[in-house]
């Protein structure tokens, strides 16, 4: 049996990609802070990962270890120089804390282990792989770059399952949508490609990574921003109002003829990924909180993100200014949740500024930009609905 060095064991990394691995046979070794977590994996040795639907399915994960990474950091270094691949499921901003350990890790695997191994960031973000492979290589030394290149690949991937908020009587369950999609650049990958079931091994990754983050998350922000500003609370109550149905259809074909110019995708085959992205997100079975979905609006709004991007893309390739993201991006401006720190801080720029001066520092657009102004003109429709 192989084995799988995986950093993250929240619900998305249980639940998806210890999931695959564990169907892929790989022993997975977690590497987590929580040590309540950690302790339940090493005591109960397996758990269980339910796919949500009317027919609930249910599937066991063994073959399982945990590492408290601050409690046993030489028990992280020891597993990664013997691990056959290492994953992450830790969310953007941990990745540059966890390149720390698992640069020592390699470096030591590198005097011991001349295996060649791909380390593959799994996160929600464009370039996670490249990113984490920049904070690794700052730990390192100039005369160790080499070996790393040689011994070390980081393919960036693109990932995409519904891991909602969730709390289940055995902390280690997790339910998740029976959807997923995991796709890894194979230009990245050093030796063989790593034997994983669920996988798509892919010569360019870009044209994936950004019809995901520009449908999937385009998508799922519609409900989470423009639903919390009509008061709903949870992801299927939003897609039952007709505002935010006609906004994500009308988005989604703004992004969606956006990707269609700038990669080629055929509008068939892509309409048909929006319609089961769009029906995603109505199955009752695994419904999703507004507010956990539209944190982060900072984050969100930045230039290279899901909303102002795509909105831009849309103006170069088609010359037409987007009438349904600049909605979204207004009802973005507008999140404003005591318990999340971006939203906080955003209301605290648009009070301070005003929304227009907030929106161009954050989204790096002109004052005068064609998006700026059709962000505006949906701010003002948006508020007069209320």
């Amino acid at each position: 049996m192989k084995t799988a060095v995986h950093f993250g064991a929240g619900n998305i990394g249980r639940g998806f990609i210890g999931l695959l691995l564990d169907q892929s046979d790989y022993q997975t070794i977690f590497i987590d802070v929580n040590s309540r977590v950690i302790e339940e994996i090493n005591k109960q040795k397996s758990y269980h990962v339910y796919l949500a639907g009317e027919e609930k399915q249910e599937l066991t994960v063994s073959h399982i270890i945990g590492i408290n990474s601050v409690e046993e950091p030489d028990a992280v270094t020891k597993a990664i120089v013997k691990a056959d691949v290492v994953t992450t499921a830790v969310g953007p901003t941990i990745l540059p804390i966890i390149a720390k350990v698992i640069s020592k890790g390699l470096q030591e695997r590198a005097k011991q282990n001349k295996r060649p191994l791909n380390i593959i960031a799994c996160e929600n973000m464009v370039g996670g792989s490249s990113l984490l492979k920049e904070h690794v290589y700052e730990s390192i030394e100039a005369n160790e770059v080499g070996d790393f290149e040689k011994l070390y690949g980081f393919p960036n991937a693109a990932v995409d399952r519904i891991v909602p908020n969730q709390t289940n009587q055995n902390i280690l369950d997790v339910m998740v949508e029976p959807y997923y999609e995991w796709v890894v650049e194979k230009k990245a990958i050093v030796d063989e490609l790593p034997s994983i079931t669920g996988i798509t091994y892919v010569d360019d990754l870009a044209p994936y990574i950004e019809r995901k983050l520009f449908t999937v998350n385009t998508g799922h922000a519609i409900p989470a921003y423009v639903g919390t500003y009509l008061g709903y609370d949870t992801i299927v109550e939003a897609m039952k109002d007709s505002l935010i149905d006609n906004t994500i259809h009308g988005a989604l074909s703004e992004s969606g003829e956006a990707l269609i110019q700038a990669y080629g995708f055929n509008r068939e085959t892509h309409q048909e990924y929006v319609d089961k992205i769009i029906q995603r997100f109505k199955n009752p079975y695994i419904s999703d909180d507004v507010k956990r979905v539209a944190r982060g609006p900072i984050r969100k709004l930045s230039a290279k993100d899901r909303l102002v991007k795509p909105a831009l893309m849309y103006i170069e390739y088609t010359g037409r200014t987007p009438v349904y993201l600049a909605k979204t991006i207004a009802a973005a401006l507008l999140f404003n949740n005591e318990d999340d720190g971006e939203a906080l801080e955003l209301q605290k720029k648009i009070t301070n500024t005003s929304y227009q001066e907030a929106f161009v520092e954050v989204s790096g657009c002109d004052v005068d930009s064609i998006l700026t102004k059709s962000v505006m003109e949906q701010l003002r429709l948006l508020q007069d609905k209320k």
